[in-house]
Formats: structure tokens, sequence, C-alpha cells
């Protein structure tokens, strides 16, 4: 039995941020429906290349994006703009614990699939709505998508080369990440609410916004302007805070250095066979490396160009200074380390079996995650679940 066996998930969302959320719910034992629509199903399916290849090493219709967010889940085929398909969903709603959505605000209430119209039925229904902008507020009917909530939401203007730099823009993430922090943070308030329905018997409406997200998980960039009053710039891959935490270049490439506090600068700097600057009164404590920090880093660069990036990590790693490699995507799916932790996983799949998936990082001891069925195919569970929402009608569950 997994963690969340008891709950059951109606998700009517698509692309992203809502169907990661449901997948976590799905790993840790949810049940979760996915309504997709009979034209194609969730947009993601055709976001592609790449595609699956089957058994046979031919391509299929599934799309890696899709596979990347849906395992576990179970798809319905519904046209919701229909009268059928409405009645439908009330009748899996009814006997549903979660319901996640994304549409845009008042397309849920247009099609009575809002939150007041199947609380209505299902007064301990937690009703979790994802949009760019929110319920409320000025933005809350414009369309919001990952790429333009990055910009809009402060994290483009701190990443990327600083100004006068080669190549100095802003840059969003290398993955969407405002989509994936919405569904990690929608997850969160799914499992509260279900904690708090616990002593009230009563759901509530979780409302996410990919803009609020972006705003929220700033940290300490959106600290140092709240509290510091300093609008934080572009840095590349250096630190606002901690100085030396950066990438550095070796005589053969790229590594990364991560120097937490003074007594590993004081390794950092011995290391490098460089130990004067450990004394400097320009690099005493963290503080004064921050406001020296155009004068220390040329120095530590020079230092570094002395050997390659091998040599380098093999030394800090025996001196207890944190650093490591920059590592490709293939390359971190074949860290023995990654492997230990079962972070590469199989999820057979009815037309390939030996599909490989990115597992889940939840680690339970008594009820861990398990992965009980890959990405469903386009419409696989349809006849099953309209044969569940008669009974539904009926009054069975």
């Amino acid at each position: 039995m997994g963690a969340l066996s008891h709950i059951r998930v109606l998700d009517l969302s698509r692309v992203l941020a809502g169907p990661w959320a449901t997948q976590i719910l799905a790993d840790l034992g949810a049940e979760v429906i996915k309504v997709e629509r009979p034209d194609g199903g969730d947009d993601t399916r055709a976001w592609g290349p790449p595609f699956m290849a089957a058994a046979d090493g031919e391509p299929t219709a599934e799309s890696a994006y899709f596979l990347c967010a849906n395992r576990g889940k179970q798809s319905l085929c519904l046209d919701i703009k229909s009268t059928e398909g409405q009645a439908t969903l009330r009748a899996l709603a009814a006997q549903c614990d979660v319901v996640v959505e994304n549409f845009k605000v008042g397309d849920a209430a247009r099609h009575g699939l809002d939150y007041a119209s199947l609380s209505a039925l299902n007064p301990g229904l937690v009703y979790c709505s994802i949009t760019g902008f929110g319920q409320t507020g000025p933005l809350r009917e414009r369309p919001g998508y990952d790429f333009l909530v990055q910009a809009m939401g402060g994290l483009m203007s701190v990443t990327g080369q600083p100004d006068g730099s080669p190549g100095a823009e802003p840059m969003k993430v290398g993955v969407a990440l405002t989509d994936i922090m919405t569904g990690l943070y929608a997850s969160i308030g799914i499992l509260a609410a279900l904690a708090e329905r616990d002593r009230s018997g009563l759901g509530q409406q979780v409302d996410l916004a990919l803009l609020d997200v972006t705003a929220a998980t700033l940290a300490n960039q959106a600290s140092n302007y709240l509290v510091g009053g300093i609008n934080p710039g572009r840095l590349g891959n250096a630190h606002p805070n901690i100085v030396p935490y950066q990438s550095f270049v070796a005589r053969d490439g790229h590594l990364v250095v991560a120097v937490g506090n003074d007594a590993q600068f004081r390794r950092f700097v011995a290391v490098l066979e460089c130990p004067e600057l450990a004394d400097d009164p320009r690099f005493l404590s963290n503080r004064l490396r921050v406001q020296h920090r155009e004068q220390l880093i040329p120095l530590l660069q020079a230092c570094m160009l002395r050997r390659d990036k091998s040599d380098w990590l093999q030394r800090l790693e025996a001196a207890s200074v944190p650093a490591g490699p920059i590592n490709s995507v293939a390359e971190v799916f074949n860290e023995p380390q990654i492997l230990a932790r079962e972070m590469r996983v199989n999820v057979p799949h009815p037309l390939n079996p030996d599909l490989e998936l990115v597992g889940n990082p939840i680690k339970l001891s008594r009820t861990p995650v398990t992965y009980g069925a890959a990405p469903p195919t386009l419409g696989q569970d349809t006849a099953e679940l309209l044969a569940r929402a008669g009974r539904f009608n009926a009054g069975e569950s």
C-alpha cells in the first residue's frame, strides 16, 4: 500500500505543471484518472521528437515529453464541452478526493466543473486550480506559459552572464522550472488540504499561480531586495551572497567549487597552493570576499589554470572542499550515485517493456514510492472508466 493508496484523483490538467503534481500523487500510491481530449489528448503527446521506440525499434506516437510527467495514470478520452462529457466528469468527481485543473479562469465554471459546482456534489473534495496568474488580481484572465512567467517573475533577470560579458542577456533556465515548481507547490497544497480534511471533513480550493511560484522561489534573491534593498542582477555561475561559489576554468575545462565557510576557503586556497589568500585582509571572511569579489576571483582563476579538472577534483575532495564536475545529462544518468539512488528506473510500457524514466526522489521508509504503470496510451482506460462513471451515477463506488 502506498502512502496515498486511499486517494483518488481526477486530473483535468495538461502540459506540465498539473501533470507533474498528479504524477507525484500517483507515485505515492494515489489512483489518478487523466482526462484527455479525444482528438489528440494532452498537448505534450505531440511535442516531439523524440518519441519512444517500440520493442522492435520503430518509433511510436508516445513523446518523451509526455512520458516524463504521466506515469501511474489512467487515460480517459472525453469531450468536456459536451453535456454527456460534463455529466460523466461530475459523476467521477463525486467519488474522487482531489480534482486538478488548469483551465483559464472562468472556463471550468462555464462547463459546470468549477469548485463551487463540484463541491456541492462532494463537500470533501480538494480542488486544485493551476493558472498563470491565479484566480484573483488584474491579470487573472491572461494565459500563462513557463517561459513568459520566468521573464515576468524575475527569474530571467538573475539568470545569465553579467552585463558586459560575452553573450550577456537575460536567460531562461534550461528546463521549464516554473511549471515544475508550480507542480511541486500544488502537490504540497493538495496534501495540506487532505490533512486538514481529516479534521474538518471538508475540502477546499487550492489556488496556484505560476507567477506567484516564480516570485516565491526567488528565495534569497527576493530577500536581497526586500530586506537589503538590493535589486539583484545577473552573475553567471557566481552566487550573490557567497564567494567563491561558482564555476572555474581548469587547464582542460570547467568545474564547480562551492565554498560555504571560512574554513573551507582556507583549505581551498591551500590546495591551490596560494595559502596567503586566506590571510589577506580583503578575504578574511565571506562578507569581505563578497565585497572584494572582483579582486579575489581573478587570483583564484589564475591558480586553477595550472592543473586539469580531474586533478583539481581529486585534490579538493581529499581536502573536503565541495567541488564537482559539470555533468551532461547523459553523464548524470550513468553516475553511480544516481543509479544507487534508483533515479533511473525501468517502467515497462505496453509498446516497450524496456522503457526507462526518471525516478522519484522521495524516499519513504515504510510506504515507498511505486511505479504502478507506465504513462498511458491515449484513451487506454476509457471503456473501464466510463463503466465506472455509470456505476457512480447508480450510487456505487
